[in-house]
């Protein structure tokens, strides 16, 4: 497939660029510093600020899915239009794990422990989600990580599940960066997951 990847510089991002390309797909990978982009085959690199949907739009014309890395400050709004305006059927979107249930009912946002610091940006992903949910023309994908997504091995193996929060044996949360990116290209290349969230986690 062609691949359109937001924010490839990042760490979840540069991640997903690396296994989409030892995969085969064709990658456009767009990133405001596109210095930073991982360098390999099949990869374009491409300077782009997402925060513009008829920038955007041009940039991925003519991809066949757009995969999001992007932090929660560019709206749900402005990547729905960009790919309606460039005629690409397909999102798949690196989420927050807020909004996952620990208990019936029960988010992680609102557990007492849930860090006061992190509040703010994790209702970014809690609204990004809830503008997604009643999109009908373009067939997304939110994919919620584990608590912790962290730099960590390249293990090759998780679990996945849909709004419940994923825990070990330890009762952790946890996926590395090259894991996670294992999953999203699962998801794009198997599709399990139309207009619906999922998570993974070890």
């Amino acid at each position: 497939m062609k691949v359109a990847v937001l924010g490839a510089s990042g760490r979840a991002g540069s991640e997903i660029t690396k296994e989409l390309a030892a995969r085969g797909h064709a990658v456009v990978a767009i990133a405001r510093k596109p210095e930073a982009i991982p360098v390999a085959s099949g990869v374009a690199p491409v300077a782009g600020d997402a925060s513009n949907a008829d920038a955007l739009a041009d940039l991925i014309k003519g991809v066949d899915v757009v995969v999001s890395a992007l932090h929660f400050d560019v709206p749900a709004q402005t990547l729905l239009t960009a790919l309606k305006t460039a005629g690409v059927p397909r999102l798949l979107v690196t989420g927050g794990a807020a909004s996952l249930e620990v208990a019936p009912g029960v988010r992680l946002i609102d557990t007492p422990d849930f860090p006061q610091e992190w509040k703010a940006f994790a209702q970014g992903g809690i609204d990004f989600l809830d503008a997604l949910r009643p999109e009908t023309d373009i067939d997304w994908t939110f994919f919620s990580p584990a608590a912790l997504l962290e730099e960590g091995p390249r293990l090759g193996h998780y679990r996945t599940g849909t709004d419940q929060l994923i825990v070990d044996d330890k009762g952790e949360s946890r996926i590395s960066f090259a894991d996670y990116a294992i999953a999203m290209v699962d998801e794009l290349e198997a599709h399990d997951h139309p207009r619906a969230r999922f998570t993974a986690a070890y």
